[in-house]
């Protein structure tokens, strides 16, 4: 079966079933195949990480997309332009519909655009990780709010051409009103209300992101961790639903 392309779809066309990003953050391919055989048609895309790509992931990546399956492959590329480019045609022949690259300069972004050329995949720049917070900023020499570093980020990633951004779901609405509709918002760090957070700093609940603008949401234990994980999809399913339905409402006071 053709890979499923998302080039032709406008974000207000996208069906809740593929605004929703179920990650298959496990540590063996063999766990991520059984989980998506118990998920079965319930999910149509999926995120492929580091931890992954690492225990052979490349592979179900392909194998995904032959299946008709979205995979979101999160590299979250930083290099020399040369091998961001390079890397980038790979992901794109292994199937891939979305690729991360951070989004600190546009001499790595247009790399990976220039790699991409051709194909359907789409590339996202990384603002901020949904883990770090202003001290971790500070750490690293940079003096910024995360939110207002998020907006930068996300113009920066937009104007250099790329096709969305990563952004957390508390600055979805920030983002959404700088880039308009000409980029596509993901949203990690998505807990329900009252869950723990983990290892996140900067998360939202569900229908709170989708409500501010987040095209897709990326959902990884709160699902993969569920006793019922295709009881859980079919919960976050809902969230999503009841936050197009508030979005359709506008800003509410």
């Amino acid at each position: 079966m053709a890979t499923l392309s998302l080039s032709d779809i406008s974000p207000s066309d996208i069906s809740p079933s593929d605004r929703l990003i179920v990650a298959l953050d496990v540590p063996t391919v063999d766990a991520a195949r059984g989980l998506v055989g118990r998920l079965g048609v319930g999910v149509t895309f999926y995120k492929i990480g580091l931890e992954l790509v690492m225990a052979g992931g490349l592979a179900l990546v392909r194998e995904l997309a032959e299946a008709g399956k979205h995979v979101f492959l999160d590299m979250k590329l930083l290099d020399i332009e040369t091998t961001v480019e390079r890397a980038t045609r790979n992901a794109a022949a292994a199937g891939a519909t979305f690729l991360t690259v951070h989004a600190q300069d546009a001499k790595t972004l247009k790399a990976a655009l220039a790699g991409r050329a051709g194909t359907d995949l789409k590339v996202l720049g990384v603002t901020v990780l949904t883990n770090l917070e202003a001290a971790d900023l500070n750490q690293q020499g940079i003096a910024a709010e995360p939110a207002d570093l998020v907006a930068r980020r996300a113009e920066l990633a937009c104007d250099a051409g790329c096709d969305g951004v990563v952004v957390s779901g508390l600055e979805a609405a920030r983002v959404r009103a700088i880039v308009g509709a000409r980029c596509t918002i993901v949203t990690p760090g998505i807990r329900l209300p009252g869950a723990d957070a983990g290892d996140q700093a900067r998360v939202s609940p569900p229908r709170q992101a989708i409500a501010a603008g987040a095209d897709h949401l990326v959902v990884g234990r709160p699902i993969t961790g569920a006793d019922d994980p295709a009881a859980a999809v079919g919960l976050f399913r809902r969230e999503i639903e009841h936050g197009l339905r508030l979005r359709a409402l506008g800003p509410q006071r």
